[in-house]
Formats: C-alpha cells, sequence, structure tokens
C-alpha cells in the first residue's frame, strides 16, 4: 500500500519508505546482500521523495549525510552511490538530487571530494536548484570581497536570488546592506530594501497548538522546551539549532495530535533532524535515545524523523527570531554584554507561546530595544533602526512591555516536582556569556516609567494555576538529583554537569555479561553512519543532569519467550564482522494521515521476519534476559521504583533493550 500510494505521488509514503528501507525494516535479506538491496530501494524512493518535493529545499542529505560505515557495506553509501549513477545516466530534472549529494560530499575533508561537491553545485544550479545557486554565491563571497567590482556584481546576483525566492538569500541581502553595502543604491534605498524583508516576516501562531492538542495545555509545552535547552546546553549545540528545534515541534504540534507520552519523542527527533541540517557533529540516533532514558526505541525515533519530515513538507529551516537578529546587530554595533541580553531575551521569548502573536522580526527588533533600555542606553531605538525595519518605536512598545512581563516579571512555571524550569537562565550563566542571566533588570513598573506607559505592575500569571494536573511525560537518565535545583552555575558544577554512565568491568564481568549488554548497531543500515561518536565510545557520554546509575534487571524468560524485537533490542551473538546479526521484528503497519489512526499506534512501518539468535545468562535457555530501566516511565514515574539488591554497585553503559509497560517494572536484580 505504501509503495502504490508513493508511485501515484503522495510524499509521505515515499519518505517513509525511504526511511524504512535505509534502516532495514524492508527485505528479508541476510548479510552484506542487505544493505545492496535495501540502498537501492531507499535510493529510489529518496529519488522519488526529491521530485515530489516541490515546496522547500532538497532535504533527503539529511539521512545519508556521513559518517558512514569503515568496514563491511553500509547501506547510507549504497544509497549515495545509486543516486549519483541515476544523476549520471540523466541530469535532466535532478538538481535537487546533486544537491544533496554535493552537501554529502561536502562533509568530508578529502579536497577532491569537496572540488566534485562544487562541480555537483553547479550542475545542479544549471537546473535550476535556487539553494545551490545561493550556496555557490556564499562560497565566492571572499574571493569576490578582494575586487569592489567584482563584489558589486556578486551583491546583484544576491539581490536576483532573493527576489526569487530565496528566504536565505534575502536575509544574507539585508546583512549587506545594513552593513553599508548599497549595491550602488542611494541609503534611503538600501535601507527601504532591508525594510521590505522585515514587514514581510508574518507571525508563526502557536496557539492553534491547544486546539489540535487536546491533552495539552502551555506549562506542557513550557516544559518539553526547557528540557530541549538542557539538552542543548549539554550538547553545546548552537542557539540556531535550539530555534529551529523548537519551531520544528511547534510546526508539527500544529499539524498532527501527539500523544503526551510522545512529545519527548517529538522534542528529541526534531533535534536529531536539527543538528544534522546545520551542524557537522550531529545528536546521533543512539545517544538521542538514550538523552529519553531509554524511554522509546531506535525505530520509533526513526520513524517519528520520517513523520516530522512528512508533516513539514520538507521545510526544516524557515527564518527564525535569530535571523532577524543577525541582520540588526550589522546595523548597529553593540557591546558585548549587551548582544549577550539580546541572545538571552530572544532565547527567553521560545518558552511563551503567547508571544507567537508578533513575528520574529518584530521579536527581534523588540528584543533589542529592550536589551538596550535595560541596559540604559541613550537613544535606544534611532532612525537608523526605525528605517531599516519599518518599526517605529511607538510600534514595538506593546512586544516590548510582553517580552519584560513573561521573561522577566511572570512566575517561572514549576514541573510536577515543584522544581521551577530554569534552564535558559542557567544557560546564560556560563562564564561564555559572561554570566548576564545572573544581571538584576528593572521592574515591570520602572520601564513602563521610563518608556512613559501609564501602567502598573501586572499581577503574574502563571501558565497553568492547578500544577497538581500537570503529570511528568519527559524522562532522563538523569537519578534523583536535579540540575535545576543547582545554586551555583553550570560551569561551577560542570563535574557533576557533564557525566559518564560508564564504568570499566572486570574481564569476568563483561563475559558474564556480553550476550545482553553488549550490542552493535546493524552494520548493513543506515544506524552504522549514526553510531556513538568518538567521545561516546570512550564512556563521555553526558548527561542533562545528575549521574546516571544502572542496574541490571532479570527479566522472568517464560513471561518473555517469543518477546518480538527490534534490529536495536535483539541481542545479537557473537559478530564475526561479516554482517549484521539475524533478528526478528514485528511493527503493525499505520495508515499515511492522522485522520486514520492506526489503533495499535504505529507509525508506519513494516519490519523484517526473521530468525533472531539464542543466549543465555547464567544457564537460562529460550528467551535471553533484557535489561530495563531503572527509572519509571510516563504516570508510573510517581511510584517509589524498586530498590536494588546486589553485590558490585556500577554505573555501566544503558542499553536500547528496554521494555515500556509499567507491569514489567517489579523484577528481581541479578547479582553480578
Amino acid at each position: 500500500m505504501f509503495e502504490r500510494a508513493a508511485e501515484s505521488g503522495n510524499f509521505e509514503a515515499a519518505v517513509k519508505l525511504s526511511l524504512a528501507y535505509l534502516y532495514n525494516e524492508g527485505l528479508s535479506i541476510t548479510g552484506h546482500g542487505r544493505a545492496e538491496v535495501n540502498g537501492i530501494k531507499a535510493s529510489h524512493y529518496f529519488s522519488l521523495a526529491e521530485h515530489l518535493n516541490v515546496c522547500a529545499v532538497p532535504f533527503i542529505w539529511l539521512f545519508i549525510r556521513p559518517p558512514w560505515s569503515f568496514s563491511g557495506s553500509c547501506c547510507k553509501a549504497v544509497v549515495y552511490e545509486s543516486l549519483k549513477a541515476e544523476c549520471q545516466l540523466d541530469k535532466a530534472q535532478k538538481g535537487s538530487i546533486l544537491h544533496s549529494l554535493a552537501k554529502v560530499l561536502n562533509f568530508f575533508e578529502d579536497e577532491g571530494k569537496k572540488k566534485e561537491s562544487l562541480e555537483m553545485l553547479e550542475e545542479s544550479s544549471k537546473q535550476g536548484c535556487l539553494i545551490s545557486s545561493y550556496l555557490l554565491w556564499e562560497n565566492n563571497r571572499k574571493a569576490a570581497m578582494s575586487d569592489p567590482g567584482r563584489y558589486l556584481q556578486s551583491l546583484r546576483k544576491l539581490r536576483d536570488y532573493a527576489a526569487k525566492g530565496c528566504w536565505e538569500a534575502q536575509i544574507a541581502l539585508a546583512k549587506a546592506c545594513g552593513s553599508g553595502n548599497q549595491l550602488g543604491l542611494e541609503a534611503k534605498s538600501s535601507r527601504e530594501m532591508v525594510s521590505q524583508i522585515f514587514q514581510a516576516s508574518l507571525p508563526i501562531s502557536k496557539q492553534s497548538i491547544f486546539t489540535v492538542q487536546k491533552g495539552m495545555n502551555e506549562i506542557m509545552r513550557y516544559i518539553l522546551v526547557d528540557w530541549l535547552v538542557e539538552v542543548a546546553t549539554m550538547k553545546d549545540f548552537s542557539s540556531l539549532c535550539l530555534h529551529m528545534t523548537v519551531g520544528c515541534v511547534d510546526r508539527y504540534l500544529t499539524l498532527r495530535p501527539v500523544p503526551r507520552a510522545r512529545l519527548q519523542l517529538l522534542g528529541i527527533a526534531c533535534m536529531v533532524i536539527c543538528t544534522r541540517f546545520i551542524s557537522k557533529e550531529m545528536l546521533t540516533i543512539r545517544e538521542a535515545v538514550w538523552l529519553t532514558d531509554n524511554s522509546y526505541k531506535y525505530e520509533e525515533l526513526v520513524r517519528m524523523m520520517g513523520e516530522i519530515i512528512s508533516a513539514l513538507e520538507g521545510k526544516i529551516r524557515i527564518p527564525t527570531i535569530l535571523d532577524y537578529k543577525e541582520v540588526l546587530s550589522s546595523i548597529v554595533s553593540l557591546e558585548r554584554r549587551t548582544l549577550h541580553l539580546y541572545s538571552f531575551i530572544c532565547e527567553l521569548s521560545l518558552l511563551n507561546t503567547s508571544l507567537s502573536v508578533y513575528s520574529p522580526a518584530r521579536l527581534a527588533a523588540a528584543a533589542l530595544l529592550l536589551a538596550k533600555i535595560l541596559h540604559g542606553q541613550a537613544h535606544s531605538w534611532t532612525s537608523q533602526l526605525s528605517e531599516c525595519t519599518g518599526f517605529s518605536q511607538e510600534d514595538l512598545l506593546p512586544c516590548v512591555l510582553s517580552l519584560h512581563q513573561k521573561c522577566f516579571h511572570d512566575d517561572v512555571p514549576k514541573d510536577y516536582r515543584q522544581v521551577s524550569l530554569m534552564a535558559v537562565k542557567q544557560r546564560f550563566e556560563d562564564e561564555r556569556y559572561e554570566e548576564i542571566g545572573k544581571e538584576q533588570v528593572m521592574s515591570y513598573s520602572q520601564l513602563c516609567s521610563l518608556l512613559g506607559v501609564k501602567q502598573k505592575d501586572p499581577e503574574p500569571s502563571p501558565l497553568h494555576r492547578n500544577v497538581v494536573e500537570i503529570q511528568t511525560f519527559l524522562s532522563s537518565p538523569s537519578g534523583k538529583r536535579a540540575k535545576r535545583r543547582r545554586e551555583d552555575s553550570i560551569q561551577d558544577d560542570r563535574g557533576s554537569f557533564v557525566t559518564t554512565p560508564t564504568a570499566e568491568l572486570s574481564s569476568q564481568e563483561e563475559s558474564l555479561l556480553d550476550n545482553f549488554l553488549d550490542w552493535s548497531l546493524d552494520s548493513c543500515s543506515g544506524y552504522e553512519g549514526d553510531q556513538e561518536s568518538e567521545g561516546e565510545r570512550e564512556g563521555d557520554v553526558t548527561s542533562p543532569s545528575g549521574i546516571l546509575d544502572v542496574t541490571v534487571l532479570y527479566l522472568d524468560p517464560a513471561e518473555h519467550c517469543g518477546q518480538d524485537s527490534s534490529d536495536e533490542d535483539s541481542l545479537p551473538g557473537e559478530w564475526d564482522g561479516s554482517g549484521a546479526p539475524h533478528r526478528e521484528g514485528e511493527l503493525p503497519g499505520a495508515y499515511l494521515t492522522p485522520r486514520n489512526p492506526n489503533p495499535e499506534g504505529s507509525s508506519g512501518y513494516s519490519s523484517v521476519n526473521t530468525a533472531s539468535p539464542t543466549s543465555s545468562v547464567e544457564g537460562s535457555p529460550g528467551a535471553p534476559p533484557k535489561p530495563t530501566s531503572a527509572l519509571p516511565h510516563g504516570n508510573s514515574m510517581n511510584k517509589e521504583p524498586c530498590q536494588p539488591h546486589y553485590l558490585h554497585r556500577r554505573q555501566v553503559k544503558r542499553k536500547n533493550m528496554a521494555e515500556h509497560t509499567e507491569e514489567r517494572l517489579n523484577l528481581a536484580f541479578l547479582s553480578l
């Protein structure tokens, strides 16, 4: 059904089939041949998805980008070679695929591959791919700046790309004009061009989230975004990555209903996609699942990525408040502390949906005005800023007051544990931001008095008064000590904030636990390239808060004999390097749209049914025991967990073999 839908022009079916084959949830083929067969099938549907993707920039490179497997066959490499062969046979109407291939090659350090990447971009540009033309312009910009005449011609090219609708070119053009490069125009005309770009920014309404999401409220979204900020801080992701992630989450929530238990899955899947889009160092699938305390399986995360790409129609990167912030920063010079405060206000704005009534451009302008006022700068809104943005100071006052009220005046929401959600504040208490998060700001009444607005302090308005109703829906490998409770800065407590959930095991313990703790990702699938980073292999995987303390649990073989498992949840036998271990899995199908929800709750992939190797621990035949999460999940988190009893308490790396039902938690512990 999915194949018929994809061949009939259904974009969602093509995307989901691409990922299903890439991650070996397709044909029942064993050994290295599976990567070849599934890779060719995946490339066909990736090509079809890109052909159907008429509204967004090419995106398939996100899923086949390096790192690739260095040993054995890799499905990502097969997809790349297959798509490359397709373009060599017929380059007509292949501009978007050539763009994706060029993006993949650009991740390699080899100069030959980078040269080939530029050649592909040039061919893609000739085929009419606008984003390829812009990337070529960006690549040649530094060389053009050495010659004024050449640079002027380069800026005129940029103006043409902007006029054709490339918003990246529009932002770059606004930066160029704002910093004094006027394209040979008069200063007034140049500023009008920047003003048109700001005025074209429209509000991205988020209030419809709570219409689509029947069981969700503002504080639940606040908790989710706060957690994403924690992850971004811990992993040192950029502000752009954070803003993109929250934007993708919000746009998805306005389109499709999401059960409460899957909100965290949506958030981390969006972050995986956004790190792949803008960063060379991506968040791996393994670590992303680990960050949720193994509350989800790998295939659930992969399927959610397919759901997101489908729902957003491939539009991952859209203009954010940060893009307009960069334009304004090029127009007016700011002191370092004021710039940090500006960034602080921009990130605080992510937490409140009520601010979405303003466009990203207006929010960026109001945040700049507020930052300058809070730092006591005279003439906070100059005539130059007014002409470049099209906003007068009077136009921005309602937005400025709303920003101050939501970011600094209203009470900070608390989660179900009555812990204040302060991730953004703690992020900016770091020394790199000159501890701007600790700075005291003027009160709301003082701001109104300074602006000449007659308005008393409003009563602090919590997002949700009945906190008892807020159930936990986030899990993290954190232990009992919450990061938010720390009084000191993140930097001062780096030792406990950046921790490792691993410890050296003796050879005897490794031998005992090898069968079910030492698992491998499938070397023939897309998972191979998504294995942990070098640091993670060395044991410095970090958690958002506290130290992960893992205890091995023993499951009753009689209860779990014959349980289905995914290719990550299976327990591999001896790895011989020739291919991936066999596995068994059964994933129910699903429908292409949320209008026909699957009663079994699947996102829509069929899996492989192959034999799974058996293994035993301490002589238990049949189904091997699996470790399960030591932290309860969902509504069960309010219950007291079982107390462990074992001989040697050690920290061992979490494995993605957690069971997800509450009734399986009360189990005996395995003594080492």
